[in-house]
């Protein structure tokens, strides 16, 4: 058995004939002090028994909202912000960590900064972040900077921090793991989604709820929608130390393809079964029963389906969807360009970025509603909403159906909706309240 104090934390290790035990443990911030590796031996001696020690358990059950094992550096210029996310690679550059590289990447050229890109699950490929910023037309004024920090290995070096360096988190458990080794006044909790609805009411929900309820960290929320929802929620934190945008979708990327006059037209299913809120069952019966009632004729219709972890399925009247998983950003962009309808369903009040993503390529979309998500015209009067019962929802995609028929009002639409189209009006109140504090 070995004990060592690293940065803070003691680390703990006991090599049994069956098993072998780490244990991490935080400074006694209660007494002020910190314990001996005598100390720290005795309280966590196992007892030949096999059995884990309590912190253990807890520890390996919440791996991702490990500490960053961080170390101090003196000051450099130019000064730097740090993103810390799980990863920036295949099947996690859509959406919010896209918006993320976004919003670090103008944070970091307004303030003359360098960006470092922290993941942790796997090693960051920098193609990556070249590829979303180059695609917006950002360029970095220094060459970014990347740090592998996983929450499930402690034999990995630390990460350097500078004074007065910035954080930007992306979820709660990177948003944790942040505060347990930065001051608090560094970080921004880039808050995308109500992240409480991940979980049913038990130890996630809660340590959830607590980071989402901190008072000396600051928020960004994508969409006015989720601000409010969140302060009428009850976490007036949010309305003290947080500000909103609404996400840009450029004309460059996100606009209507030439489509064959002839032909069927397209029809797009956001299949992502293993992340329930997107209501993968619910739409499947919808499209089944859509089919059935002859609403949608799959001899004028091909379905997509698009996303991740999608099961190859058949429709009673014998028609395959086709399915498309993990599409490259400029693959997606343009299968978007050419769809006609799309279903795209969210247990949330915020719209979530396929239905904009769509809207924006002048598709039509049928969405649902959730809380005080009730209709999406402000966005787009291509955006339907129905009701989360099947009979409400294959009624709305009837109208969806007739809509993007209808090509000079689905045109007008397009035309006139209010989607954001460039990233730096979108964000320039953010980069100008953030860029210049820590």
């Amino acid at each position: 058995m070995s004990i060592s104090l690293r940065n803070g934390l003691y680390v703990w290790r006991y090599q049994g004939t069956r098993m072998f035990f780490r244990l991490l443990l935080f400074k006694l911030h209660l007494s002020g002090t910190d314990p001996t590796p005598e100390q720290a031996a005795a309280a966590f001696q196992p007892d030949g028994r096999g059995r884990v020690a309590a912190p253990e358990v807890t520890r390996e059950r919440f791996q991702s909202c490990g500490p960053l094992l961080v170390y101090s550096v003196p000051p450099a210029s130019p000064p730097r912000i740090s993103i810390v996310t799980d990863s920036i690679n295949s099947g996690s550059l859509y959406g919010g960590v896209g918006t993320a590289m976004i919003l670090g990447a103008l944070l970091a050229e307004s303030r003359q900064a360098r960006l470092r890109i922290v993941t942790r699950t796997e090693r960051a490929r920098p193609g990556n972040l070249d590829h979303v910023l180059s695609l917006y037309g950002i360029e970095l004024s220094s060459e970014a900077e990347f740090a592998f920090a996983p929450s499930f290995e402690t034999s990995y070096p630390e990460i350097d921090v500078l004074p007065n360096e910035q954080f930007l988190t992306t979820s709660w458990w990177t948003t944790a793991a942040t505060m347990a080794s930065v001051p608090h006044e560094s970080i921004v909790y880039l808050l995308q989604e109500d992240e409480r609805t991940f979980y049913a009411f038990g130890d996630d929900r809660v340590r959830c709820e607590a980071v989402m309820g901190s008072s000396d960290i600051r928020f960004v929320l994508n969409t006015r929608l989720l601000f409010d929802h969140l302060v009428a929620s009850g976490l007036g934190n949010i309305a003290a130390r947080g500000t909103y945008f609404e996400p840009a979708f450029p004309r460059e990327i996100f606009h209507p393809r030439t489509r064959p006059e002839a032909g069927k037209r397209t029809l797009v299913f956001y299949a992502r079964p293993n992340n329930l809120r997107n209501l993968f069952y619910f739409g499947v019966e919808v499209l089944e029963d859509a089919i059935a009632k002859g609403v949608l004729d799959t001899d004028a219709w091909d379905i997509v389906f698009v996303g991740k972890d999608v099961p190859e399925l058949v429709f009673s009247n014998g028609y395959v969807p086709r399915r498309y998983q993990n599409l490259a950003w400029a693959e997606y962009a343009e299968l978007a360009g050419s769809v006609d309808v799309g279903l795209c369903l969210m247990v949330s009040v915020h719209p979530s970025y396929p239905p904009l993503d769509l809207a924006a390529s002048g598709a039509v979309v049928v969405t649902n509603r959730w809380g005080a998500k009730t209709d999406l015209n402000a966005y787009s009067r291509n955006i339907l909403c129905g009701d989360l019962s099947r009979e409400a929802m294959v009624a709305t995609l009837a109208d969806g159906l007739r809509l993007a028929a209808d090509e000079p009002a689905r045109t007008q639409n397009h035309l006139s909706c209010g989607i954001a189209t460039d990233w730096r009006d979108a964000l320039r109140d953010i980069v100008a309240e953030f860029a210049g504090s820590t």
